[in-house]
């Protein structure tokens, strides 16, 4: 007890002004109780030659800096130690292989790190990457198509925009465009260098939603809707060209309310009970023709499809804000709109849509100073190739941080109990949360920003992978953690 007395008194940091000082001040300390007999130098100084006063002086500046420097140390870690304490101790996280990174950007003090430098599966974590992308790349408005004019013919090329007749995205001008425009229409395909699915991917998702098809000119954001109201017989299809490819079936059960063929697009459905209501989207099979045709019933105009290689004097027309495109992707976490982002910036860097130059040129150009070098493979985090660290993450995010304003950025971003994919997780009023999530089955990862009770912001990385739970209970405890340190720091 003596010794713990001594070490936290103040006093004793500056305790080499004079010899007499230094021995009046241990004296009283010392009757106190608060230094042991080893520690009580300063009497004895009156006894010493001037040499070994001055070696007494030393001793105490040596006793001083030992202090500060521990002392430092210990309000560095002020706040982490009963974080870092609940996740290893955590029931829920036993078995898991769990990373946890806090880092406070205002004094640049890592106050937290758990398996930070270790790679983890970061599912739709990767939009991050593909965000900071499309931020150095894109500018403020998406590039919709490209085009040339020679005599009466209009060639045009997609850029990879995925705003054209999108259900959820504002009204491209490339519509008005196409139906304006006085001039025979020809559509190539030739700048997409790429595969419809990227590496890695589930081959057998191909009917779900947050699988559509990657391609250089999407439409209706490459799927078709097809929806059962209640008390009515009829299927309604979006667009109207897919109601050719419905197919009854009457002969097995259990089926989903609508299944399309691997190979082609016919949908097959059980003719449902007239109290039976659904919606799904479907991503369709993706070729030149069924794009023509589609065009064709849209824009009522002719649409001739032609294998052209881009023209350099070909003319770009700009589409949409960029924000719209980023503001989808990060809330809602679309994966069709994050791998043409990807695409969009392949085409602006080369003359070739294809995801591997973007991501090489990101890497090379613009991520060359993470911790820890990103294995980074698409642009939407479907693939289990994807491998990040936590620290690489958040080293990212504070570089985002830095590129774009508070307002904006967090506008952007997924909010607490208010908006996106944690509209019903951390909440709070004011939110305190703004980040982006990505799930994998058995992976859950949250990476973003953190506002204290107290002001401060904080950037944090959170990463599950491979836990044999639900994702409900990983994403409980990770609420009550990082609302905890939401109240102390």
């Amino acid at each position: 007890m003596g010794y713990r007395r001594a070490f936290f008194y103040p006093p004793l940091l500056f305790a080499c002004s004079s010899a007499k000082a230094k021995a009046t001040r241990g004296q009283r300390m010392k009757k106190q109780g608060l230094i042991p007999q080893a520690f009580s130098l300063a009497p004895k100084l009156q006894r010493k030659n001037t040499s070994e006063k001055k070696l007494q002086c030393l001793a105490w500046v040596l006793i001083s800096f030992i202090y500060k420097m521990t002392l430092t140390l210990i309000l560095v870690s002020a706040c982490s130690p009963s974080v870092v304490k609940h996740i290893r101790h955590s029931e829920v996280f036993n078995g898991n292989f769990t990373g946890f990174y806090l880092y406070d950007p205002g004094k640049q003090k890592i106050l937290a790190d758990i398996n930070g430098k270790r790679y983890f599966t970061p599912a739709s974590n990767t939009k991050i990457f593909t965000f900071y992308t499309g931020l150095k790349v894109l500018g403020d408005l998406v590039p919709a198509l490209k085009y040339v004019i020679r005599d009466d013919s209009l060639i045009i090329w997609g850029t990879g925009d995925p705003s054209f007749l999108h259900p959820d995205l504002t009204e491209s001008p490339v519509f008005d465009f196409l139906v304006n425009i006085d001039k025979s229409v020809y559509l190539s395909f030739s700048n997409f260098y790429d595969k419809s699915f990227g590496p890695g991917w589930a081959w057998d998702d191909y009917m779900y939603a947050y699988q559509p098809e990657k391609s250089s000119f999407p439409v209706y954001g490459n799927m078709v809707q097809v929806e059962k109201k209640k008390d009515t017989t009829g299927l309604w299809v979006t667009p109207r060209t897919f109601k050719k490819f419905l197919t009854p079936v009457y002969d097995f059960q259990p089926f989903p309310s609508v299944k399309r063929n691997e190979s082609d697009n016919l949908l097959y459905y059980v003719p449902p009970d007239d109290t039976l209501s659904f919606n799904r989207y479907i991503p369709f099979k993706y070729n030149p023709e069924l794009i023509r045709e589609l065009l064709e019933d849209t824009l009522l105009r002719k649409i001739t499809v032609v294998n052209k290689l881009p023209d350099k004097e070909a003319v770009t027309l700009y589409g949409i804000p960029s924000d719209s495109v980023f503001k989808r992707m990060m809330q809602v976490s679309d994966n069709f709109i994050a791998e043409q982002v990807m695409l969009m910036c392949a085409g602006i860097l080369s003359d070739s849509l294809n995801t591997r130059i973007a991501i090489k040129y990101s890497k090379d150009s613009l991520l060359a100073d993470l911790p820890d070098e990103p294995v980074w493979v698409d642009g939407s985090g479907l693939s289990r190739y994807n491998l990040f660290t936590p620290r690489s993450i958040v080293a990212l995010w504070e570089k985002i941080y830095e590129t774009v304003p508070e307002e904006r950025l967090f506008n952007l971003l997924a909010a607490g109990g208010r908006s996106g994919s944690l509209k019903n997780w951390y909440m709070s009023d004011p939110p305190y949360i703004f980040g982006k999530t990505g799930t994998l089955r058995n992976n859950h990862c949250l990476s973003g920003f953190l506002k204290t009770k107290k002001g401060n912001l904080l950037i944090f990385s959170f990463m599950n992978n491979n836990y044999n739970n639900t994702s409900v209970n990983i994403k409980r405890e990770m609420e009550i953690i990082l609302w905890e340190i939401h109240e102390k720091y």
